[in-house]
C-alpha cells in the first residue's frame, strides 16, 4: 500500500476530484462541519493524503496533526500546510500553520499517547487499512473521552446490481486513468478491489459500535455510493 500511494501521490488530488465528479472537496468540507470543531480541540487526520482535511481543520482548532503511511503523501501535505503567500510580519498573530504537524506513520500503531485528541478525521483511510479492527482500536485509544471520529469513504452498495455497476465503472475508469497517467492499467484497480473486501458503511458502523464507539451515524453521500461516518468515544470509556 505504501509503494502504491507513493506512485500515485502526485496525481492523487486529480484522481479524487475526477472519480467524485468534482464533489470531493465539498464532501470533505461537510465532514469538517459535522465535526463541530472548537478552538480548544486537538485534531488528528489519519491517512491525510495531500492534506485536504488537515487544511480545513487547522484554522479552527488549537492543534492539528496529519498522519500518512506514505512519505511522499506526508511531504505534499507538509508543503501545502506550510506554504505562505507572504513573509509574516512581527505584529502578525501566530499562524494556524504553527500549530500543525505532519508525520509519516502507520495508523495501525499510532505514535501518540492515549486520549490525546478530541477529534480524529480520515478521508478514504479506513477502507485501505489491512486490519480495520486494529485501526479503529487505535483511533478509540487516542481519542479523549467524548472525542469524535469522522470518516469519509466509498460505500459498498448492498444491492447486487448497483454494486456490480459501481465496481465496473470504477474498474473501467481506473484502468483508463492508469494507462493515461502511469502507463499501467492496474494502478487504480486497488479502488474497486478494496471495495469488494470492505464491509460497507453499515458493516463499519456495526464494528465501531462493537469496539466501544457510541452515537454512530452513517450519512449517505452521492446516493449512498459514498458515506460519512460520525461516531463518539463514550465519556465513560475514560482513557481506555
Amino acid at each position: 500500500m505504501r509503494r502504491l500511494f507513493a506512485t500515485i501521490a502526485d496525481r492523487y488530488d486529480f484522481i479524487t476530484r475526477f472519480l467524485s465528479f468534482g464533489q470531493d472537496l465539498r464532501w470533505k468540507r461537510r465532514l469538517i462541519r459535522l465535526a463541530g470543531l472548537r478552538p480548544s480541540d486537538r485534531a488528528l487526520d489519519l491517512a491525510c493524503g495531500t492534506g485536504d482535511l488537515l487544511l480545513e481543520a487547522a484554522p479552527r482548532v488549537r492543534s492539528a496533526v496529519g498522519l500518512d503511511v506514505t512519505f511522499r503523501m506526508a511531504q505534499l501535505a507538509r508543503q501545502r500546510t506550510f506554504a505562505s503567500d507572504r513573509p509574516a510580519a512581527v505584529s502578525d498573530p501566530p499562524s494556524p500553520r504553527s500549530r500543525v504537524l505532519v508525520v509519516t506513520a502507520d495508523m495501525l500503531a499510532l505514535p501518540f499517547g492515549s486520549a490525546g485528541f478530541d477529534v480524529v478525521t480520515t478521508g478514504y483511510g479506513l477502507r485501505n487499512v489491512p486490519d480495520l479492527d486494529q485501526a479503529l482500536r487505535e483511533i478509540h485509544r487516542v481519542l479523549a473521552p467524548g472525542g469524535r471520529l469522522l470518516s469519509l469513504d466509498f460505500n459498498r452498495p448492498r444491492n447486487v446490481v448497483v454494486r456490480a455497476l459501481y465496481l465496473t465503472y470504477l474498474t473501467i475508469v481506473g484502468s483508463v486513468l492508469g494507462l493515461a497517467l502511469h502507463r499501467d492499467a492496474d494502478t487504480y484497480r486497488y479502488i474497486p478491489e478494496s471495495i469488494r473486501s470492505y464491509p460497507g458503511a453499515q458493516g463499519v458502523s456495526q464494528l465501531m459500535a462493537c469496539l466501544g464507539f457510541v452515537e454512530v451515524q452513517v450519512i449517505p453521500v452521492l446516493g449512498g455510493l459514498m458515506a460519512i461516518h460520525v461516531a463518539r468515544k463514550s465519556v465513560a470509556a475514560g482513557a481506555a
